[in-house]
This record gives structure tokens, sequence and C-alpha cells, in this order.
């Protein structure tokens, strides 16, 4: 403890009601935040003669002062917990940046229920089943059901603008709803049979398909018994395949933190409708000193006030207390079940969350050695061509590139590497505007200008290399964007495709003129810089492609008066995109909340 913090007047101050702590250094810097259902007892067990670790002892060392929220109840304590420490990112706190949404199962509530794969915020509007550890087991998932039970996967603007069977339906991977080769209520039974699967009734599927196969059987209808047969036979397959799949059809989560050469990995398992779809091992940021117990106490207070909680946890470790039940019991509304397997197939979800957290340490360990070696070539071409000592570990990189059709919808990407890895929640996109269509050199230069001027006054962090996708002119243009900053002595580098684009054969240019440097195919520092400027491409096409669909969409209708953003959206919604809002007629537009006749004979004059 610091000469001037006193602990014992802190702890005559505070209440026994629960609540937040942060617990600041000399210079304000929050250096831990905690909750607590008895916020007094909680603060007054940092300041006892032995401390449990000599983590916790070096940081009650640094202690000047506490502060306290009190919050009505310890689920509120756990979301402001949560907020704190992702915003404030204390240094002796465990932080898992896990904010990216888990994929879904969708099936739509449309005349013809569509099935699909869906990342985002759920609605009333479908009926959504997961969420699954990864996109690969959705796609798995949908593919299956696809065999089985054919439904259609296609948009509603496509649906809906049909005229002949696609190729799924071809290959049996679709009924062919589109052009009404199904009837709705043969349809529906498919779509509710799928939804029975997802949720693990996999049983009562078989006990329906097989009942209704006798039933065409009996009606001599063979060539719908046969479908019927091969529906049970594809269901008996997976049931096969599901060698660690309960009969109880529940959804349930194992969490398992491994630690291995003081690396921990949190490896989640997700077991949904009865059917273990996978895991996903997360490696937490801060966790030095930490134990694996209390990687895995971090994890339960921090993923699931994002994502939904499951009707079970089974983790591997045995928890220091019941908080972390009682708080998501309090934020579900129900009783959650936090604790260690015991029936035998338990057992193995557990064993194989371990397993696969240990062997994705190995791997991730194996990745930081090979970026590692990469970043060390790189500092050694950095201090021969810009005479630096070299970038430290924690470097920042920063790769821009330009995408755009033909001059429309243009859109720059800026990448991050920094720290072994990509800074995906540092990504940004500029749309670019006020330039001549296609001018790539422009293009650049308003990029590079609008990213640095941020820096340029000193309020973002600078990058100790810049990469551009592009060659001379490229180059020119984002330097003299940099020295219009006075920022012309960050190291810059162009990345220009060899003969044929062919990977290896990459030129790096330099801003002063000087030749190109060519490294060779198989130098660590070139595969380096391929893998930022390929995802700095990846960014910016699918950035483009996004700006591209959403102009196409709306751009004509925005021409038609008295159609508003509200207006635009019900069409769309409606027909599914202009498309449909051109094939519509006069009478199909007027069926549009808010379309009037007048308008819509204005809107099929304007599209025609």
């Amino acid at each position: 403890m610091t000469e001037t913090f006193d602990a014992r007047s802190l702890l005559a101050t505070l209440t026994e009601l629960p609540g937040v702590y942060r617990m600041l250094d000399a210079a304000g810097n929050v250096l831990y935040v905690g909750k607590a259902k008895n916020l007094k007892k909680r603060v007054a067990s940092y300041f006892r003669d032995k401390h449990p670790s000599p983590r916790i002892a070096l940081m009650v060392a640094q202690i000047a002062s506490v502060e306290s929220t009190v919050t009505r109840s310890e689920a509120e304590a756990l979301l402001l917990e949560n907020n704190l420490i992702k915003s404030l990112a204390p240094r002796y706190n465990i932080l898992f940046r896990d904010d990216k949404s888990y994929p879904y199962i969708v099936l739509s509530h449309d005349r013809f229920p569509r099935l699909g794969y869906y990342r985002g915020s759920t609605d009333k509007r479908a009926d959504y089943f997961g969420p699954f550890p990864s996109s690969l087991a959705v796609r798995e998932s949908v593919h299956l059901l696809q065999k089985m039970f054919r439904l259609r996967t296609c948009e509603n603007s496509v649906f809906s603008n049909r005229s002949r069977p696609c190729l799924l339906y071809q290959i049996k991977r679709c009924s062919g709803p589109c052009v009404e080769l199904v009837a709705p209520e043969v349809y529906a039974q498919d779509v509710q049979m799928a939804s029975m699967f997802l949720q693990g009734r996999q049983q009562e599927v078989i006990g329906r398909l097989t009942e209704a196969m006798d039933r065409a059987a009996a009606q001599l209808a063979f060539e719908q018994a046969a479908l019927y047969r091969d529906q049970i036979q594809s269901l008996r397959q997976v049931q096969d395949k599901q060698y660690v799949e309960s009969s109880k059809g529940e959804d349930v989560d194992i969490v398992a933190a491994v630690e291995d050469g003081g690396m921990i990995c949190v490896n989640l398992a997700m077991v949904r409708g009865g059917r273990h779809l996978g895991d996903k091992p997360q490696f937490p940021s801060n966790a030095g000193g930490f134990s694996a117990s209390e990687a895995l106490t971090a994890f339960l207070h921090q993923h699931y006030l994002s994502h939904p909680v499951p009707t079970r946890i089974f983790v591997n470790l045995p928890l220091p207390d019941s908080e972390a039940a009682d708080a998501l019991a309090e934020l579900s509304g129900r009783s959650v079940p936090v604790g260690e397997a015991r029936l035998s197939m338990q057992r193995v979800w557990v064993e194989m969350a371990e397993q696969n957290g240990r062997l994705a340490i190995v791997a991730r360990r194996g990745q930081l050695s090979l970026q590692g070696r990469r970043l060390e070539a790189l500092n050694e071409v950095l201090k021969e061509a810009f005479g630096l000592e070299g970038a430290e570990e924690e470097a920042r990189i920063e790769c821009f590139d330009i995408s755009h059709t033909q001059g429309e919808a243009t859109v720059a990407s800026c990448v991050v590497y920094q720290g072994n890895g990509m800074r995906k929640s540092e990504y940004r996109r500029f749309k670019i505007a006020g330039i001549e269509p296609g001018d790539d050199y422009a293009a650049i230069r308003q990029a590079v200008l609008r990213r640095y001027e941020k820096v340029a006054t000193g309020e973002s962090v600078a990058p100790a290399l810049i990469l551009i996708d592009g060659g001379k002119g490229q180059v020119g243009a984002a330097a003299s964007a940099l020295e219009e900053l006075g920022l012309s002595h960050l190291p810059m580098l162009g990345v220009v495709k060899g003969e044929a684009r062919k990977p290896g054969l990459e030129r790096l240019i330099f801003a002063d003129g000087r030749e190109p440097l060519q490294l060779a195919p198989e130098h660590p520092a070139l595969h380096l810089i391929q893998e930022i400027r390929d995802e700095a491409h990846r960014f910016a096409v699918s950035g483009h492609r996004a700006q591209r669909g959403k102009a196409r969409r709306t751009s004509r209708l925005e021409e038609i008066d008295n159609i508003g953003p509200k207006r635009r959206k019900a069409l769309i919604t409606h027909f599914g995109g202009l498309q449909g809002i051109s094939d519509a007629g006069v009478d199909q537009l007027t069926a549009v909340p808010g379309i009037s006749r007048e308008l819509a004979e204005n809107i099929y004059a304007a599209l025609h």
C-alpha cells in the first residue's frame, strides 16, 4: 500500500450493500474493478496481512484510492462490473474480448418459411435456433436439414421472382415452393419436422415419419413412401454420428478452463437440442498470474451478459462460491445449475472440452511463435530500409486498400495488426466522396487524411508502419496526405502485386522514389505483409459490396417524390428488393401500407 492510503478509514465508510468497487493508483489509473454482495467485506479482504497470491499483493501495494458504486442487486453489480471492465480495461482484470454475436439457424414466418444462416439480434418475426459455436456448425446443420426436409434457403427477393425451380430442386435439396411444386400444407409439415429436429426431438420426428411412410405404403403411394424412408435413414445416420448426443434434447454449455505453461484457454462447447455442435476456444487478456479457476469465473461473469444463458452449465473446475450461478439465475429469471459433471455422458463432454482447450493452447503457441518470427524478420527489413531499430513486439501496423466497381460506391479500408494478430475492433472503413469516380489516388489520399488527422492533433496513436495496397501513384498520394498533416516521418511501404498477380512476387514501394524492394517468396516478413494486405483487401471489398447493394436497392426509389425512408423500407420489405417492386403492378403496390393509388401509379411510371 502507498503511505497516503488509509484502508481503515475507507472501510469505516463502506456499506454492506451489493455494488462495484474500483481500485485506483496515484495517477488515477484504474487497477482493478470488482463486484460484491457485500462491499465492505469484499474490499476488506484485500487489506489483510497476507495475500493469497503475489499478483494481489503487487496490486494492493499500488492502491491510492478506492471508489465504490452501490447497486440494487448482485445482477446489477455484475452488469456494471462487466461494462467497466470492457471500457476501462484495468491491468489486473481478466478480459475476454468476445463481443461478436454467435450465429443462429433461422426459420422465417413467410407463407413458405425460409431456412437460413443468421447472425445478429433476434426478434419475433422468425424462429431462431442456437446459438452455434461457429458459422461452420450452422452451415453443416443447414445442409443437413436441406437434405432431410428440402426447405428453401433463397432470399425472398429471389424466391418471389422465380419462374422455374433452381438447381437445388434438381439435386433434391429443395421442394420447389417458389413455383408451387409442393403444397403449402405439405411444406408446413416439413417446416414443423425441421423445427422439432432442431429442438432435439429426433425420436419424435422419426416416429412421425415412420407413421407417414406406413400410410403412404398402405395407399400404394410407393414413391412418397420412399421419400419418407430416405428421410428416416438420414436421421438415423445423424444419430449414429452424434456419439456425444444426449437423449434429453437439452441445451447445455460446457466451459473448461485449462492452463499450460503460463497460457490460459477457456474453451466453450455447446450442446443444443441434445446435439454437440462443437466448441470455441477463447484466450483472455491480462491473464498473467491468474489461475484457471479465476479465468473460468471471469468468463462466466462476462460471457453470459451478452449471450443467451442455456438450461445448464457444466464446468471442469470447482467454483469458489455460488456467485456465478446466483447472478445468472437473477439475469435469466430462472435457476441455472452451474457445476461439475456427474453422469458419464456429461463427463465425456467436459473431457472433450478440456482436451480441445489444451490443443488450442498448443496451436496458439505455435501461431504466436510463427508471428513472432515474421515480426522479427519485418523488423530487420525496417531497420535496413528506414534505419529504424525495429518495431516493438506490440508495434502497430496499419494497411489501406480501395474497392469500387468502375468508380461506383468507392470504399477505403484501414485494418490494424498489433500484438501478433489483427485487431478487428479497430478496423475502419471510409465512404469516399467528392472525387472523380475511379480515381484511386484521390481515394487513398482522402482515406489517409481522414485516418491520421487525429494522430496529427495527438488524439490518436501513430502506427509503427503504414502499408498501402498499390504502387507509386497510391504511395505518392498517401505521402502527400501525410506531409500535409506533418506526419511525413511515419514509415510507409506500398505493396505491388507481382507478374500475373502471383503471390510471392510482390514488390515493396518507397515514398522517396528509391528502387523497389523485392523480398524472397519464402521470406517471413513478406508473409506477414501479405497477410495484412489480404485482410485489408477483404475488408474493403465486403464494405464496397454492401454499399453498392444498398445503393442499387434504393437509389431509383429515392428519386421518386413522396417516397421517404419509411415507405422505401415498407416497399423493400414487402417485395424483397427493387426487382420485386419493378415487377409489381399498381394494384400490388397499393397493398403496401402507406402507398396510395396515386403514389402507386407514380412508382410504376418511374420504374418502367
